[in-house]
This record gives structure tokens, sequence and C-alpha cells, in this order.
């Protein structure tokens, strides 16, 4: 019975990862096989670092999604704010395998710069490109959808690709990190196939060497954008204006509320932590006062995203405090 419950509690917990990058995982994995064997076949640099990146993506997903697994543990006496905060730090787990990762590339494509080698193979390495494209797109696009569940936005066709740019902030650090790194991933892929065509139809294979180092810089440059989010993110940041705007409608969707004196919603992970000081009409008694305060928080924490609400009370002070972030 007690192996039975804990194979449940398991599953249980694995469906909480996050599921970009479960996706991402295997999807990276199988192509970094594919590649690694073209690269092998052909001699390719390009189709080298192009391995290597893939290889780097599987690792670094198999790492965001146990993070992101433990983030959704509940609090406890001890941790009482909850768990959010590990993923960041899996997250930057990740940023140092994707950066030994680009160190490994930008030196292999130096060396092919100052000693070029002529690929064979240019149909096998066209094919495992081609591949290379449609997963990581497949990957890609999912990745943009699940940034608008978890935002909460609503976008259909190719709107879908802009309103994932616009709410990427907002998302889960997992997803985040998956939507950059197939960002770079596909745009990795298209230029192998453009350093494959042009080394097998001219003499020009310096261009092997030169893409494998735009690869690797791209790579560098993920790096340093996932590391800025999560050490912003371990450190502790407010959330965005738009969460901001939505926590302060619901609290003035209360009547008797007038004012909010102070307000501060911390994100940790895709949760956030929710203080506010409320004004309220003059003349309740403590009780009615009372009641109005627990009733504002049991709104605020129908919210999914929303994990915590500690509020005070005070009695209008005539004085306008709250504006709206939009019009400050």
């Amino acid at each position: 019975m007690n192996a039975t419950s804990e194979r449940q509690g398991f599953v249980a917990m694995l469906k909480k990862g996050n599921k970009s990058s479960a996706i991402a995982m295997i999807g990276n994995a199988v192509i970094a096989a594919i590649k690694a064997f073209a690269a092998a076949f052909s001699g390719s640099g390009a189709m080298f670092a192009s391995a290597m990146h893939s290889l780097a993506d599987a690792i670094n997903q198999g790492f965001v999604f146990a993070g992101s697994i433990l983030s959704e543990r509940r609090p406890t006496p001890r941790f009482p704010t909850g768990f959010g905060r590990v993923i960041n730090i899996f997250c930057m787990v990740a940023v140092i395998v994707v950066t030994i990762m680009a160190y490994e590339t930008i030196r292999e494509g130096w060396h092919l710069i100052q000693h070029p080698v002529a690929s064979e193979g240019i149909w096998l390495n066209i094919g495992v490109l081609l591949v290379n494209l449609i997963v990581d797109g497949l990957i890609l696009v999912k990745a943009m959808k699940e940034i608008l569940t978890e935002t909460k936005a609503e976008a259909h066709g190719l709107k879908v690709v802009g309103a994932a740019f616009k709410n990427v902030g907002r998302s889960a650090p997992a997803t985040r990190l998956v939507f950059y790194e197939d960002i770079v991933a596909v745009t990795g892929a298209l230029l192998a196939m453009i350093a494959v065509l042009v080394v097998s139809l001219t003499t020009f294979e310096i261009m092997d060497g030169v893409v494998t180092v735009l690869i690797g810089l791209l790579m560098v440059g993920v790096a340093f954008r996932v590391g800025y989010d999560n050490m912003i993110g371990l450190i502790g940041v407010s959330a965005p204006k738009e969460v901001a705007d939505k926590v302060s409608k619901i609290i003035f969707s209360e009547p008797f509320v007038t004012d909010i004196y102070q307000l501060r919603i911390l994100q940790e992970g895709r949760y956030y932590h929710v203080e506010a000081l409320m004004e309220l009409k003059p003349g309740l008694t403590l009780a009615d006062a009372d009641d109005i305060k627990f009733k504002v928080r049991d709104k605020l924490l129908q919210d999914s995203d929303i994990t915590d609400a500690i509020l005070g009370i005070i009695e209008d002070d005539g004085v306008k405090s709250w504006v709206p972030i939009d019009k400050r």
C-alpha cells in the first residue's frame, strides 16, 4: 500500500513539472545524438557546434525540469514562503553548462578558421538540420503557448509570436529558459545549414568556422540573459506592473476600500507574495474591518499565481496614496 502511494505521489509530483522543459529535454537529446553522428561522419564543424548546443540544451532542460518539480513543493514551517526560488538555482546551474558548451564551441570554431577542414555528406547534414529545425521549431511553439498560458494572455495565429515576446518576462523561469534557448537553437540550425551549403558548393571553407563561432556567441548571449533573469529572481524582484494592476483591481473591488496606502508584490518563480496596507471607509467597527480584510484576502488567493497575501487595514486618511502604475 505504501509503495503504491509513493508511486502515485511521485507521478503526481512529475506532473507538476514544467512541461516545456520535459519536452525540450527529450527532443534535444534525440537531436544531439543525430547531430553527433552526422558531425563524426561529415567532419562539419558547424554540425559539431550545433550538436554541442543541442546536448547543452538537453542537459539544461533536465536540470530545469527537476528544479520545476521541487519548486512546486508546499511551504513548510522552516520555509514558510515556499520553494519558488529553487527553480532559479537550477536555472543558474543550466547557465554554467551553457557557458562551458559555448566556450568549447567557440574554441572549435576558431580552430576551424585557422585550419579549415573539407566536410562531406552534404545531404546527410542538410537532412539532420531539417529535422533539427522541425523539432526545435515545435518546441519553440510549445514554449510560446506555455508563456501565454502562464501569463493568462490571449493570442491566436501569428499573433502568438508577438504576445510571447511581450509576456515572456512574466512567465516561469523554466519556460523562459526553454524559449530563449530554442530561439538560439532554431537560429543556430539555420546558420549551420548555410555553412554546410557554402562549404560544399564553394571553396570558402572558412565559413564553417565562422558559423561555429557565431553559434557559440549566441549561446553566450543566452547564458547572460538567463543568468541575469535568475540572479534577480534569487535576490527577490518585484512583480511586473501588469500584476500590480491586477492585484490593485481585486483590492478596489471591495466597496469599503477607499485607497491602498502601501503595496508590495514579490515574485518567486512564477508565483507572487502580496503585502498590502488598505485604507477603509471611516466609522467601521473593528469586527467589520476584519471581515473586509479577510474577504479581500480570499479574493486574492483565488488567483492561482498568488500563494499568500498579508493585509493590513487603517482608516482613510483623506490623502490619495495609490496611483495606477500606468499613470505614474
